[in-house]
């Protein structure tokens, strides 16, 4: 479950409805794909409420083989506010051990996709829910949920459970299999509870529990300990950090009195002062959950801040907010798919505002609840919030933005049993989201339930696994076996090495000495830097990045990459140290190339690159050739970073060692 950002507008559409068990629903086949099937499904906006205001759910099928069962497996984005009709073709791979004889069907929610989304034109002024002014942001909410009006409290938790059930009856399947990840994980709980004659099993990937997320996200710090040492185990922070958590900590404290103040260059090479706060340095952590390489730069560039070296994790917190590279054009998302990208942020808190316990009474003013709320934060210890702080627990939590929210409901009263059907639970080690705690809590809930803990992933365990054990569990678990410990030992995201912030502190390329060896190690850190940039920004982006992306240097300049090449221009990774020079690329993989290296602190001259086996030039006058097989460099990684499966640009550029 997460908080999207909050960006769009909505409205709430209203048809003529003749009750959804009396529908006889028409498929036909969806623009997208002929092989799935879509409908639609009027049900009420609100069970109990007046008979003419109504919701039309959109509904994709894809049916089962040649000898198909009476039973579907039904899938459940997460959000709330996720549609879960565009990752269709994703749930359908991720699932698919399951639809041998079952039919799949995938459903926007309420609120989010086709299915009347949620609008609201207050959340367009997004920057003032961005602001730091609590009272600002309170208004703003109650001015959106104003907007929406009594309808407002149709769109939750329990109405979806309704709908699901409402789909299953027209549909006339016996028995679902309920497939749900983050908030998705608990409307399938919320289901099983309510129908559970009707539920043949549950796979639960990265728990949300059925009372909803703490709202102060206590297990979420509670997660950062063991998620960090993960990170760091097998030695793969030596030479970075003794403790990272520690370091946290104490760059945490730093960040309470004094905001991180640094430079970050854009894909034009121009120089922004930026600086971050401690709440951000928590919302870099949990964009790591989402995509492993922020968390394996994480530490270093920790560890740099704390050395009076902020640039690389003011760059990192630039990166994980998506600023990273900057973009010729918008991401083109394909027609019919267009809202593959949107998350409704009114149904994120239409849901969670009318439905989480929050520690205020429902009738207070915003004035109230804020005093209520902070009352009860500060009976929480501060070894509850390591390694953060009370004011941060507060500014990342859901209560800025429900105080003013004016509930309509109390929040219903979750049960505490869950029906004995066989169940799959899926958690990725390193989820601070919704951490294994959660799985394993909700474990105990349901008689004989499998818990499969997945090491060195996060968030959305079948989307982020890269070792291949989730899938291997989902095909074990259909097929009625017991399900085995995930074997996976190794982190395919090693933590990056710290960051030199002066030549002199970089040791020479063997075989080279001097200003030279130094010169030639860094040109190459460059480039390696220059790689998990790329894959960084293309894990944020989801996809492959487009011709023209840019990036800027740590230290300047920049770099831009085409379908057919790569331009350096003036690329500085190491203060003083600058690459500038074009590489063809074939098929992903640059080819050798010469280029000019220039700087302040740089032996100056040309280079040529490209070769993973060596590498050549002339620097001050001196002409060098020096094998590269046995050179462990400054920023070389211990093993390379996987590429293919991202479908990133400059594959190969990790290689140039």
């Amino acid at each position: 479950m997460h908080k999207p950002a909050i960006a769009l507008i909505l409205t709430v559409a209203l048809t003529a409805f003749g009750g959804a068990s009396a529908q006889a629903l028409t498929f036909s086949p969806c623009a997208r794909d002929a092989a799935i099937t879509c409908t639609t499904l009027t049900v009420p906006l609100q069970r109990g409420g007046p008979a003419t205001n109504t919701v039309s759910l959109d509904i994709e099928r894809q049916q089962a083989g040649s000898t198909p069962t009476h039973d579907a497996v039904l899938a459940l984005a997460g959000g709330p506010g996720q549609a879960a009709t565009p990752l269709a073709g994703f749930i359908a791979k991720a699932i698919a051990p399951a639809l041998t004889t079952r039919d799949l069907i995938v459903f926007d929610q309420r609120g989010t996709g086709r299915s009347a989304p949620l609008r609201c034109k207050a959340l367009q002024e997004s920057s003032s829910l961005e602001s730091s002014d609590q009272r600002v942001v309170a208004k703003l909410v109650e001015r959106c949920a104003r907007e929406l009006g009594p309808g407002r409290a149709a769109f939750t938790s329990s109405e979806t459970v309704e709908d699901i059930e409402a789909i299953r009856r027209v549909l006339g399947y016996e028995k679902l299999v309920l497939y749900g990840t983050s908030y998705g994980t608990k409307v399938a709980e919320l289901y099983a509870q309510t129908y559970p004659q009707n539920v043949q099993a549950l796979v639960l990937d990265s728990v949300v529990l059925p009372e909803g997320p703490e709202v102060f996200a206590l297990s979420t710090l509670r997660a950062i300990t063991p998620a960090m040492t993960e990170l760091c185990s097998r030695n793969a922070c030596r030479g970075i950090t003794s403790s990272p958590v520690s370091d946290i900590a104490q760059l945490a404290a730093q960040l309470r009195h004094r905001r991180l103040r640094g430079s970050v260059y854009d894909g034009s090479g121009k120089r922004h002062t930026v600086s971050i706060a401690e709440p951000d340095l928590l919302r870099i952590l949990l964009a790591g959950d989402l995509n492993p390489a922020l968390r394996a730069l994480l530490p270093a560039a920790v560890r740099s801040a704390l050395r009076h070296d902020p640039d690389p994790l003011l760059r990192l917190s630039a990166l994980a907010r998506g600023l990273i590279p900057n973009l010729p054009t918008p991401p083109r998302v394909p027609g019919p798919e267009a809202h593959a990208a949107e998350e409704s942020d009114a149904l994120f808190l239409a849901t969670s505002c009318e439905e989480l316990t929050f520690p205020w009474q429902l009738a207070s003013p915003p004035q109230a609840r804020q005093s209520e709320a902070l009352a009860a934060l500060r009976l929480l210890h501060t070894s509850a919030l390591y390694p953060f702080d009370a004011n941060t627990a507060w500014q990342d939590s859901l209560i800025p933005l429900c105080l003013g929210w004016p509930n309509t409901t109390a929040a219903p009263k979750p049960q505490n049993t869950l029906p004995d059907v066989p169940t799959l639970i899926l958690s990725g080690a390193q989820d601070l989201r919704t951490p294994t705690a959660n799985a394993r809590a909700l474990a105990q809930l349901i008689p004989d339930a499998q818990v499969e803990v997945v090491p060195y992933t996060g968030h959305s365990v079948l989307g982020s696994d890269f070792g291949g054990c989730a899938s291997e569990a989902v095909q074990a678990f259909f097929a009625g076996l017991a399900i085995q410990p995930c074997e996976t030992t190794n982190n395919v995201f090693d933590p990056t090495p710290v960051t030199p912030s002066k030549l002199n502190f970089i040791k020479p390329l063997p075989g080279l000495q001097g200003k030279t060896g130094r010169t030639v190690s860094a040109i190459l850190d460059t480039m390696v830097d220059l790689s998990r940039q790329v894959i960084g920004a293309t894990l944020q982006l989801e996809q492959e990045l487009p011709s023209g992306s840019s990036f800027g240097g740590l230290h300047g300049g920049y770099a831009r990459i085409t379908s057919t090449a790569l331009r350096l221009s003036h690329f500085s990774f190491v203060e003083g140290v600058q690459v500038t020079g074009t590489f063809t690329l074939r098929t992903g993989e640059i080819q050798p190339a010469t280029v000019q290296i220039s700087g302040s602190a740089a032996a100056h001259g040309t280079v040529r690159l490209g070769s993973s086996k060596s590498v050549s030039g002339i620097l001050d006058g001196h002409r060098f050739h020096v094998s590269l097989a046995t050179v462990k460099l400054a920023q070389r990684m211990p093993r390379d970073w996987p590429t293919d499966p991202l479908r990133s640009r400059l594959a190969g550029l990790a290689r140039i060692h």
